[in-house]
């Protein structure tokens, strides 16, 4: 079973990454084969342990490929696109990396990956989310709809606190949606 929102705030993990990048990914590890996560269908239960798995393999994977903010910025999980990108990565690499999978498929996944960090840096572009600072993704009011509404940038101060309260307040959502 994936560790709670709860446990994972509370561990000591040196603001969310251990000593070396492989630290991000010790754990428990599910028997239960890689699937696509439609992030619209979860349950709050199954909303909370995808987030924290999810979130703990992109700072595996930031560090391990020294990825700036460009492609990878903290505050991703507070951009749908991102959130769909990066978990569609994640799914990429946990087949290319199953022990039943050929021995070549890393370098697919390799090869993915290069494709996929122009469009993180596009998606980067177009969200407006940076180092320090987040806003919401602008939206483009078409023909007929009310014009969209201004956004401005936030500064957010600890990225682990914003993350915890962004899923708290997810699951919150989702939980009072399955009542």
């Amino acid at each position: 079973m994936a560790e709670s929102l709860v446990e994972w705030a509370s561990g000591d993990h040196d603001d969310a990454f251990g000593a070396s990048s492989s630290d991000d990914l010790d754990g428990p590890l599910t028997a239960e084969p890689p699937h696509p996560i439609n992030w619209n269908l979860l349950s709050a239960d199954d909303a909370e342990a995808e987030w924290i798995e999810l979130n703990r393999w992109v700072n595996w994977l930031r560090r391990t490929y020294g990825l700036p903010a460009a492609v990878v910025p903290p505050f991703w999980h507070r951009h749908p696109e991102l959130v769909w990108e990066l978990s569609a990565r994640h799914l990429h690499w946990l087949g290319a990396y199953d022990s039943d999978q050929h021995g070549s498929a890393p370098l697919g996944w390799h090869r993915d990956f290069a494709d996929a960090r122009q469009r993180l840096r596009d998606w980067v572009a177009v969200s407006g989310t940076r180092l320090e600072h987040d806003r919401p993704t602008r939206q483009t009011a078409w023909p007929g709809e009310p014009p969209a509404d201004a956004v401005d940038d936030v500064v957010i101060g600890d990225r682990d606190e914003d993350f915890v309260q962004f899923v708290v307040e997810d699951v919150a959502r989702r939980r009072e949606a399955e009542i």
